[in-house]
């Protein structure tokens, strides 16, 4: 069994980690490790943060940070072994430099089938992470 889980949520879509949650905690092994990993987008453009309030990427990693504890607080028991990670950037970038951080023996990741478009962005940040991963990816629909 793995000891370290690395399970990647997105804490505003709840069909992004609901039956990921129950595999990772069925991946983990009895001494090992679930790394929660949190990943605040990119602003993308310097024009765009001309737009935004001073300080603006500082607090939403903050407010990332204290979500993840929050989800680790109310979704694991006392004692479990539980490692939060905010990311910062590309999607499947950041989950794969976090994958090699933690040592993780497996990456475990929703991909809800919802509507053509989104199935089709969800999809290639799952794809992207597939393809590059270091280690192996459970893909959980």
């Amino acid at each position: 069994m793995p000891e370290n889980v690395l399970l990647p949520i997105d804490l505003q879509q709840t069909e992004s980690w609901e039956m990921a949650l129950t595999a990772a905690r069925r991946q983990v092994d009895e001494g090992g490790r679930i790394h929660l990993l949190g990943i605040v987008p990119d602003i993308g453009s310097s024009m765009v943060a001309t737009y935004l309030p001073k300080g603006y990427e500082v607090q939403a990693l903050q407010a990332m940070k204290d979500g993840l504890d929050r989800f680790a607080k109310e979704h694991f028991p006392d004692g479990a072994k539980v490692e939060t990670h905010v990311g910062h950037g590309h999607v499947a970038e950041t989950i794969l430099k976090i994958a090699k951080k933690a040592r993780a023996d497996i990456i475990v990741m929703a991909s809800p089938q919802r509507d053509e478009l989104r199935s089709i962005l969800i999809s290639s940040h799952t794809n992207a992470v597939v393809r590059h991963s270091p280690c192996s990816v459970l893909v959980v629909r």
